[in-house]
């Protein structure tokens, strides 16, 4: 009995099977695509996290410390993969003689490297000229000009200084971490790394220096580089918690003789906020797909509600019992369930193996069975709910007489009574003001402790905007077409012509269940318009990310104690240089706090690098730049430092910024004339913006320690020539646009985006073409008998053709326009609502049009094709379908 009926269900219900399969499957692929996408990216963070990490673990020993000992017990517990001793002594400067004139710097590190340093740790050093085992740093080689062969006198504290010569200049591209303070209060400001820096041997260094270690033993430390073990867990917030265990468990262990400098758990700091920043994207941007395609089933499946009521009716006419009639639908949803399903894991296993090219989930065996299964479960169970226990509840509760379609006036439904769409409009807006005050935060605990959390109500204002924005939108539909359709008649005429009256009084008896596609359609494209907007918004701002991190397309930065002023007319030479720009860096006083201080010419400013208006705070760029140059002594201040020191428009700020005539900080008064969020360069802090000749001709130095160049080439080409022109001892770095860009991009937040972006966009094509199209196609079926019938009357094409194509019509007109309606409005809201996604805030979204157009086209050919393909079948094989129906 089961085979007979699946095969009559296959024969008889082939379309409604097919289509309800396909929502299943879509449903499913989609679940589990972004749910194993998350999966793997989470495990990608955690890769990324650790390759990045030179150094695993720099542990700097107390004075007088046992090195062996601490090994000894780092040995034992995490152990380590690679070690190394470093020693790093404090010289209050280095002085040399070139061509006559000697050259003295300000104080400056001493490095002691074991012979294997720099093959274990290879990116902490890079040779620019010569080799050997006493290096120069390239910006005190810069600072001396001193190059290989050169004699550099070493200062001690407390002893005679010591001469060395020079083997060769190298660079130092991780300095930061290199020179960081272990074991520095949380929250403390980091220092820079020092501008003077030479390297030698271990036993050199310990030869020269542990004299100075009886005098002086704060001057003098030593530390253990290592790198760890890299067996943790995939997920970065439990191998962050692991890390920073070990590194607790280790320095108990040594009893105070030791301080862990996590690096490790640090990358892993910033890899767990990203991943939780992906969980938040997944939710918002991913969750409403899966829900839509779960809805489009359930849609789906119900439109075959009266036909299955019928069929029910005849069995149990014919003496079939409950349970009969359940198995029997048992049998409809297992078919469905796991076609769907099959259908649906073949999707998803294809989508992930085109994103991460590999075959899974982009993750282990075991890991891919478990996704594998409980998509599956999530198919089977969607057919449950709405094929097996609405036939249940039939079966139970419904006789053969009520099973019936009554034909009368149909009742409101009871959302609509008590306004449920306007109770969940209102909360969506109250709900969003709320959040917006302050834009979506991820709630970390403080000091780096291993937990952290999220906040899930944002959530709650796109979901309420969500389901009151369909509401809305099946009352105006019903609204619209009730009265016989009187409102839709002048419209109709288009399709209808002389039939337009008898074809909206036709459309107002289903006005419910043209609502029901008209939202369909509506919540499909919607979330293909706001997924694709938020997207193409958050593409955009990462150039504009880089363009503001980076200054302009290349950007040439020296050091404090360098001066890119002479090679200024060189640079402008090149091809491909269309503007270059000169800028100050230093750094001045605000009270107790240093902050960068950058002197710019604010007229030519922007010929090289951009100013959004984004950036300043009342005023657009032009008039903040227009309000700088007419106020020679005048400062552009970051909005945390207005709030911490309470100014206001036009007050003095006395800054102390360091004169060149006696290297000493003197109070210079500036005047406060605006805000600036953001500027080229700068930190995301506290920064200061001021006139370059003001501040020269107040500290007496006019060194640019700063290029911006606008280019006409491709930027890494003109960053090459400008490598070229500045040699390799000049203490200046290059960076490009595009380079930059590509650092900003392959951040884990941005990488997790693009993907889940990639997945996105493709689902939501097919989900608003089944929108579309299967929900038109499936209600042209419920019709096709009285389709049927007109035809046998003697209805022409045309006539058949209006009602097929004023259903269409309002099924897709209706759908596309308040579907872009609500996509545009959610964009705006997830926009606001995760605006500290963004660096800098987009000041408008960006609308991907083509994109938006593709979707539009193939919603409209769907349903084109649905509505087609019911005109020809109405003309077909007339009696068997009245007869058949």
């Amino acid at each position: 009995m089961n085979r007979i009926w699946a095969s009559g269900l296959v024969h008889r219900r082939g379309l409604r099977l097919a289509g309800t399969i396909v929502g299943i499957a879509v449903a499913v692929a989609l679940l589990a695509t972004l749910a194993g996408f998350f999966a793997a990216t989470k495990a990608s963070m955690t890769r990324q996290a650790i390759a990045d990490v030179a150094v695993d673990w720099q542990v700097q020993l107390a004075p007088g410390a046992d090195p062996r000992a601490a090994i000894a017990e780092l040995g034992q517990s995490p152990g380590y993969t690679t070690l190394a001793q470093v020693g790093y002594a404090d010289s209050p400067g280095f002085e040399a003689t070139s061509a006559g004139t000697t050259q003295t710097t300000g104080p400056g590190k001493v490095l002691g490297l074991d012979p294997a340093y720099r093959d274990d740790f290879p990116t902490e050093i890079r040779d620019l000229i010569g080799k050997g085992t006493v290096l120069l740093a390239q910006q005190t080689a810069a600072n001396l000009h001193a190059a290989p062969g050169s004699v550099v006198t070493v200062k001690r504290p407390g002893l005679d200084p010591v001469q060395v010569t020079i083997d060769g200049i190298v660079d130092l591209p991780l300095a930061d971490s290199l020179f960081q303070t272990i074991g520095a209060a949380p929250g403390a400001a980091p220092q820079a790394p020092p501008d003077n820096v030479l390297l030698l041997s271990l036993t050199t260094w310990h030869e020269l220096f542990d004299p100075v270690a009886q005098i002086a033993p704060d001057a003098v430390r030593v530390q253990l580089h290592a790198t760890l073990p890299h067996d943790l867990p995939a997920n970065p917030s439990a191998a962050y918690v692991d890390v920073t265990g070990m590194a607790r468990n280790y320095e108990a262990r040594l009893a105070g003789t030791a301080i862990v400098g996590d690096n490790l758990a640090a990358r892993l700091d910033v890899a767990r906020a990203d991943a939780l920043y992906a969980q938040i994207l997944f939710l918002f941007l991913g969750l409403p797909g899966a829900l839509l395609a779960a809805i489009l089933t359930a849609v789906l499946v119900a439109s075959g509600s009266v036909a299955r009521r019928r069929e029910q009716a005849l069995l149990r006419l014919r003496g079939a019992a409950v349970g009969r009639v359940v198995q029997l639908a048992a049998v409809e949803s297992a078919i469905v369930g796991l076609g769907g399903s099959v259908v649906g894991l073949a999707i998803a296993i294809l989508t992930v193996r085109a994103t991460f090219g590999q075959w899974g989930f982009g993750i282990g065996p075991a890991e891919s069975l478990v996704w594998a299964i409980l998509a599956a479960g999530i198919g089977l169970l969607l057919a449950i709910l709405t094929i097996l226990i609405p036939a249940w509840h039939d079966a139970r509760e419904t006789s053969v007489v009520a099973a019936q379609v009554a034909v009368g006036r149909v009742r409101r439904p009871w959302w609509e009574r008590v306004g449920l769409d306007v109770i969940l409009l209102a909360a969506a807006g109250i709900t969003f003001w709320q959040q917006s005050q302050g834009g979506y935060q991820l709630v970390l605990a403080p000091e780096g402790a291993p937990r952290v959390a999220v906040s899930y109500t944002s959530f709650a204002a796109p979901l309420l905007f969500w389901a009151g924005a369909a509401l809305l939108a099946m009352r105006l539909t019903r609204l619209a077409l009730s009265r016989d359709g009187r409102a839709v008649v002048a419209p109709l005429h288009l399709v209808g012509g002389r039939l337009a009256p008898l074809v909206a009084a036709s459309l107002g008896r289903q006005r419910g269940r043209l609502a029901v596609g008209l939202v369909m359609v509506m919540l499909a494209v919607a979330f293909a318009s706001s997924t694709a907007i938020f997207n193409a918004t958050y593409e955009a701002q990462s150039l504009v990310d880089a363009e503001l991190t980076n200054g302009a397309d290349v950007t040439v930065r020296g050091g404090q104690a360098a001066d890119l002023g002479p090679y200024l007319n060189a640079i402008q030479l090149l091809p491909g240089a269309a503007a270059v720009q000169p800028m100050q860096h230093r750094f001045a006083y605000v009270g107790t706090d240093l902050q960068d201080l950058y002197g710019i010419d604010p007229r030519a400013l922007t010929s090289a690098a951009r100013l959004d208006d984004a950036y300043f705070v009342g005023a657009s760029a032009t008039e903040a730049m227009s309000v700088l140059a007419s106020t020679p002594d005048g400062v552009l201040v970051s909005p945390e430092t207005v709030f911490d020191f309470q100014l206001q428009p036009g007050d003095t700020i006395k800054l102390r910024l360091q004169s060149e005539s006696d290297r000493q900080y003197h109070t210079i008064p500036f005047t406060f004339v605006g805000v600036a969020r953001e500027f080229p360069t700068a930190p995301s802090d506290s920064f200061l913006v001021a006139n370059s000749a003001y501040v020269a001709q107040q500290t007496g130095s006019a060194a640019v320690e700063t290029l911006l160049i606008r280019t006409d080439r491709a930027p890494a080409a003109v960053a090459e020539e400008v490598r070229t022109v500045l040699g390799a001892t000049s203490g200046a770095t290059v960076q490009d646009v595009e380079n930059q860009r590509q650092i900003t991009r392959s951040s884990l937040t941005a990488v997790s985006l693009y993907g889940l972006t990639r997945l996105e966009l493709g689902f939501a094509v097919a989900l608003a073409a089944a929108g579309a199209g299967l929900i038109l196609a499936l209600g042209l079926e419920e019709r096709r008998r009285t389709l049927a019938i007109a035809s046998a009357l003697g209805a022409t094409s045309r006539q058949l053709g209006a009602f097929v194509w004023g259903e269409a019509g309002v099924i897709l007109g209706g759908g596309l326009f308040t579907g872009a309606l609500l996509g545009g409005g959610v964009a705006l809201m997830l926009i606001t609502l995760l605006t500290h996604v963004f660096d800098p805030p987009p000041l408008q979204p960006t609308v991907p049009w083509s994109y938006l157009a593709l979707v539009a086209m193939i919603t409209v050919a769907s349903g084109l094709a649905a509505g087609a393909m019911a005109t020809r079948t109405a003309r077909r094989n007339v009696l068997e379908t009245i007869r058949q129906l």
